[in-house]
């Protein structure tokens, strides 16, 4: 089964949300409808992004998945901006 990574940009958090508590919040969202492998927090020029890696059986479900989790992180986070990708032998590709 293919494995596919949502990477969300993280913006301004709700109030009362701490830190911390974004990661497992979208790792939660998603795990709900499949398999997580793996989840870390990065900085990239200053902004921080969620990443959670997980498996679908097509690129169709795999978006759905993505954008549900997305969704479903908003009670603790305003995502500025996310995106999909998919395991293609050593590389990460782009989903449109």
């Amino acid at each position: 089964m293919p494995s596919y990574r949502v990477t969300m940009i993280v913006g301004s958090l709700e109030l009362g949300v701490r830190p911390e508590e974004v990661l497992p919040t979208l790792t939660q969202a998603i795990a709900d409808f499949t398999t997580v492998e793996a989840s870390d927090v990065t900085v990239v020029k200053g902004a921080p992004r969620v990443v959670v890696r997980f498996t679908a059986d097509t690129d169709e479900a795999a978006y759905l998945i993505a954008e549900q989790g997305v969704d479903g992180s908003r009670v603790s986070v305003e995502p500025i901006a996310w995106q999909l990708t998919r395991r293609v032998g050593g590389t990460w590709e782009l989903v449109q």
